[in-house]
């Protein structure tokens, strides 16, 4: 019979016990055989106490647990699974298995484990993202496109000049994520409520067997804190907020008013009535996922911010459901434009073609008169603004003569270039071949990012798979010391 107010359990425990049976049942019974191998091992637990309890365990059914509904005779999943223990091997040994612990220190490692898990999922998925970037890149460092500023075109730059901007910010992200790791990637086994215990206890022990980087310290801290959770949320948000900068970009060059890119018909859908329409909905849907996983990180910092500081429900059972999932849609945000940019075309003759409309390399000529002819920049930026009037005023005169007429008043005198001079420096591919410096768009000094970017990716997947393996390791060796009890 249900000792709990039926509105309790249709409000609350009911749905908790869901997301716990979906997310955390795993690390739970995780949590279980790794602080039991740690109590036989130090000797708190006798052999034959441990091997019951083990082979309770083993009785249990996370395929069984997952499928039952919640009867409100117990509280949560911590207690369902524990009467499954009780009922297998009795309630004076099943009692041994919670010594020297607490649900609080239990909840905290469980919500951990889960969270690296996630971290590790969006990571690589970022990785997935700056792959096809870099292959789009390789494609496109000879693909002159204009780009902008104030939401005005602005100047010409290269389609791997500005992808290559993406993938750095990607970088950023990725360090970011991986910091959070490890700073989440800490246990809080052994802390119990919030003083710790008396028994002899060995938390390396429980560390190693559940692929954590090292027990947390201050048992207070170990229950309190959730610093680690605000972390991995706030790189998620840094991560969210550029991303969907990007994914702008994409939506608005995708029109057929800019046309600057085309997505595979796998990605775009049509007009239920308008048959011409090629709408690229998949992007639309990444922007929408996108957005909702940054609302849900801002939901997180606002449940969190003036709770006391200690074991508090507003960290728990209510808050642990909107972490997950804005990470999966965090994840799933990025997976859908990492594959949609697998199929990305660009029209280079025609980007180029337009790259120069609109004055967009009068910098240059500005630039050139500055290096040539030792004028001071302000001057030259001068001279080329009087030379952009005159020529819309009177397009059908030689642009040579225009620039003599617009420098005339300068204390040289007339300046002299030919009018085919004029046309290369005025040409948007000869404005992005000069502008070799560090960053930025001539191709060779993009292809030189590029691979710099690949030896980045490769590296970070190294460390990503690293923290993998750590994690399956740790599981192995779980499973060996608890198979021994």
């Amino acid at each position: 019979m249900t000792r709990f107010a039926p509105e309790y359990v249709k409000y609350v425990l009911n749905d908790n016990f869901e997301d716990a049976k979906s997310q955390l049942l795993a690390p739970l019974m995780a949590i279980h055989y790794a602080h039991l191998a740690m109590l036989a091992a130090q000797g708190i637990v006798s052999p034959p106490d441990a091997h019951a309890i083990r082979a309770a365990l083993d009785s249990v059914s996370q395929d069984e647990v997952r499928r039952a509904p919640f009867d409100g005779s117990c509280e949560d999943l911590f207690y369902y699974v524990e009467r499954l223990i009780i009922d297998a091997c009795g309630e004076d040994v099943a009692g041994r298995l919670h010594t020297a612990r607490s649900r609080n220190d239990i909840d905290m490692t469980m919500y951990r484990m889960r969270q690296r898990e996630l971290v590790l999922e969006l990571l690589a998925a970022t990785f997935e993202l700056r792959r096809s970037l870099l292959d789009l890149i390789s494609r496109h460092h000879e693909t002159i496109f204009a780009v902008h500023t104030h939401t005005q075109r602005a100047q010409p730059t290269t389609v791997a000049h500005y992808l290559l901007a993406v993938v750095e910010q990607l970088e950023r992200d990725a360090a970011r994520l991986t910091g959070a790791y490890e700073r989440t990637n800490r246990n809080p086994l052994g802390a119990c409520a919030i003083t710790g215990t008396g028994f002899p206890i060995d938390r390396q022990l429980t560390s190693e067997l559940l692929g954590f980087g090292g027990p947390t310290v201050n048992t207070y801290g170990s229950i309190a804190t959730v610093d680690y959770l605000l972390e991995s949320t706030s790189a998620t948000a840094v991560l969210l907020a550029g991303f969907g900068r990007f994914v702008q970009d994409l939506l608005l060059w995708s029109t057929a008013e800019f046309h600057y890119v085309r997505f595979g018909d796998g990605f775009v859908q049509s007009s239920s009535i308008m048959p011409q329409k090629r709408n690229p909905v998949a992007i639309e849907h990444a922007r929408a996922i996108a957005s909702k996983a940054l609302g849900q990180t801002q939901a997180i910092f606002t449940s969190i911010h003036n709770t006391p500081f200690g074991d508090i429900v507003d960290t728990e059972d209510d808050l642990q459901p909107l972490v997950f999932s804005m990470f999966r849609d965090a994840t799933r945000t990025i997976k859908i434009v990492a594959a949609a940019m697998t199929t990305a075309e660009f029209d280079a003759a025609q980007l180029e073609a337009r790259a120069g409309e609109g004055w967009t390399t009068l910098t240059e000529l500005a630039d050139t008169l500055a290096r040539d002819r030792n004028l001071p920049f302000r001057t030259a930026h001068a001279v080329a603004g009087r030379l952009m009037a005159a020529r819309e005023l009177h397009p059908e005169r030689p642009i040579g003569e225009l620039l003599a007429e617009a420098s005339g008043p300068l204390p040289g005198g007339p300046l002299a270039y030919s009018d085919a001079a004029l046309t290369t420096i005025l040409s948007p591919r000869y404005f992005v071949t000069v502008r070799r410096t560090l960053g930025g768009p001539a191709p060779e000094e993009t292809a030189r990012a590029a691979k710099v970017s690949r030896g980045q990716l490769e590296a970070d997947e190294t460390w990503r798979d690293k923290a993998a393996n750590a994690l399956a390791q740790a599981e192995h060796t779980l499973a060996e010391r608890s198979a021994a009890l």
